[in-house]
């Protein structure tokens, strides 16, 4: 890795890092002081949970479920900050708010907190953006987030009634609407040019034989008798 590319993975890392870093932070602070947050989380349908929109992804409810969401944070947040340095801000904001908002409006009356809407927003974004896009590149960033957290995807499933699966779900379904939303921002599919021949040169070379009567050449034959 060069020192453009390293610069480059740095700046990926960063908005990732700090995210992981807050999260933590908060949750150290609640074991250390003995405080619970948890009534910031989402409450569906209440104006008072509503507040769990933006509190929501911060709070986790111990170590476990903190580095369960840590790590995959860290590889996709990293991954889109990477790949798509152009618009990840705008993505990574969109599906936390957008995320959060669907929680907020269809979920089960239940406290609702973690940052696992927002991984699963990322690995759809990351999952379907390179196949629209039609980029070698992300194509391959796509099967590697398939390979990686494929097994996500049963998340979406009311399937374990202590987890959130609705906040997994919409998460999912913003980064799939952003996909699609930010596919011609962005890396895009890269074209080939092939170097043609200059189309006025291939014309006159097919033209140099009805040419020669408008500019005849006069060619003058000297004949010698051989006189014997």
């Amino acid at each position: 890795m060069d020192k453009t590319e390293k610069h480059q993975f740095l700046n990926s890392l960063l908005y990732p890092f700090l995210f992981v870093f807050t999260i933590a932070f908060i949750f150290f602070i609640e074991v250390i002081f003995e405080v619970n947050f948890s009534n910031y989380g989402i409450y569906p349908r209440k104006l008072t949970g509503l507040k769990g929109v933006i509190f929501a992804p911060f709070l986790h409810g111990d170590a476990s479920h903190l580095i369960n969401n840590a790590i995959p944070l860290l590889i996709l947040g990293t991954t889109l900050f990477y790949f798509y340095k152009e618009i990840a801000l705008k993505v990574f904001l969109w599906i936390f708010l957008m995320g959060g908002f669907w929680t907020w409006v269809s979920a089960r009356e239940a406290m609702h907190i973690g940052a696992s809407g927002v991984i699963y927003g990322l690995f759809s974004f990351l999952l379907i953006s390179g196949f629209i896009r039609r980029n070698i590149q992300l194509i391959a960033i796509s099967f590697f987030v398939v390979f990686i957290y494929g097994s996500m995807i049963w998340g979406i499933f009311p399937i374990k009634k202590h987890i959130s699966f609705e906040s997994h779900f919409w998460g999912f379904v913003a980064g799939l609407i952003l996909s699609i939303y930010y596919r011609k921002q962005g890396p895009q599919k890269k074209v080939h040019h092939w170097e043609e021949d200059d189309e006025d040169e291939d014309e006159d070379d097919s033209n140099i034989h009805p040419n020669i009567d408008k500019n005849p050449i006069e060619i003058t034959y000297i004949f010698k008798e051989n006189k014997e």
